[in-house]
């Protein structure tokens, strides 16, 4: 009896020492641990300091404003904005609270967005006419933008956008189901704790093959590594979806808008056909869309390269027609 106690007792010693270990090392990569650089520069929008990346000479084409999805950073338009910029003012940047950008410490209302890209504009020295590019939910937050600035924008491309509807009619609940919630509340904590980035180091777990390059995909990884604001900004863009979603619904005409939409073709399963009609629709928002489909899934219709250099082209014709 006395040495099974003994043994019990030991076992316990060890495992709070490896649990202090675990904690320790957690402790001395949130202290040495350095956050990446960001690859453009902060500006500063009523006090929140928003990343910017402005490449590309001003000249007389539209100016494009490539604006991300709930989860992406600006790397993710690297193949996009790489050849657009060499023939116009390409703009990428981080909404509040994402990636390199500051979290605002404003209340948010759906048309904030809008609102806090159009001063980043002007305080970067952008200047309309612009061409709104937006990938998934970046298609939304566009159509608010547009619906504010009317005069401002000459053009519009949906890069597998999301529709205004599109919970309702795929029977989906949201951007994230609950289990992704709680896995997202537990990475933050993690991450926080300099945890996630002691196994991420430990592990060297190799980058996804998602066509970016490896600087780009090295940049995501140490930023998720270092701190659990990416994951706490995960869950804030669940919570203000909807708002976005409805919000965009309103702008329920483009006119006579130069429109561009593709559509990627190998996702959903059985609510293909769903999304196909959803998208269709986006075109029909104007009296000027087009409508192409390209063979990717939601996320290498614009990280393959081959898939970038289809939509530039679409885009670039754009520019050099409505000009």
């Amino acid at each position: 009896m006395k040495l099974i106690i003994k043994t019990f007792k030991w076992s316990g010693k060890i495992l709070v020492g490896f649990i202090v270990l675990i904690l320790l090392s957690g402790l001395c990569f949130r202290l040495f641990a350095s956050k990446p650089d960001p690859p453009g520069k902060l500006v500063d929008v009523d006090g929140t300091q928003l990343h910017i990346r402005a490449e590309g000479k001003k000249n007389d084409l539209p100016t494009i404003i490539l604006e991300a999805g709930s989860g992406n950073d600006t790397d993710v338009y690297h193949w996009i904005a790489e050849e657009l910029k060499k023939n116009m003012r390409v703009v990428r940047y981080d909404r509040e609270g994402k990636w390199f950008s500051e979290p605002t410490k404003d209340s948010i209302i759906p048309e904030y967005y809008a609102l806090q890209l159009h001063q980043l504009l002007e305080k970067n020295g952008e200047k309309p006419p612009y061409i709104l590019v937006g990938h998934s939910m970046g298609g939304p937050y566009n159509r608010i933008f547009r619906d504010l600035y009317k005069n401002e924008v000459n053009g519009m491309v949906f890069l597998d956008s999301s529709h205004p509807e599109q919970w309702e009619r795929l029977a989906e609940k949201g951007l994230f189901n609950e289990n992704q919630i709680s896995s997202l509340k537990s990475f933050a904590v993690l991450s926080d704790m300099g945890l996630l980035g002691v196994y991420n180091t430990i592990s060297n777990p190799k980058y996804k093959t998602d066509d970016l390059p490896k600087d780009c995909q090295i940049r995501k990884f140490k930023l998720t590594s270092y701190s659990g604001d990416v994951y706490r900004r995960y869950l804030k863009a669940n919570i203000i979806n909807n708002d976005i979603l409805l919000r965009a619904s309103q702008s329920s005409s483009l006119d006579s808008l130069p429109v561009v939409v593709f559509t990627a073709k190998k996702q959903y399963g059985d609510s293909q056909k769903i999304w196909f009609e959803m998208q269709k629709e986006l075109k029909e928002l104007s009296t000027k869309g087009k409508h192409f489909y390209i063979d990717a899934n939601h996320g290498s219709i614009i990280t393959k390269k081959e898939n970038a250099e289809i939509i530039n082209k679409e885009i670039l014709l754009m520019a050099e027609t409505i000009n």
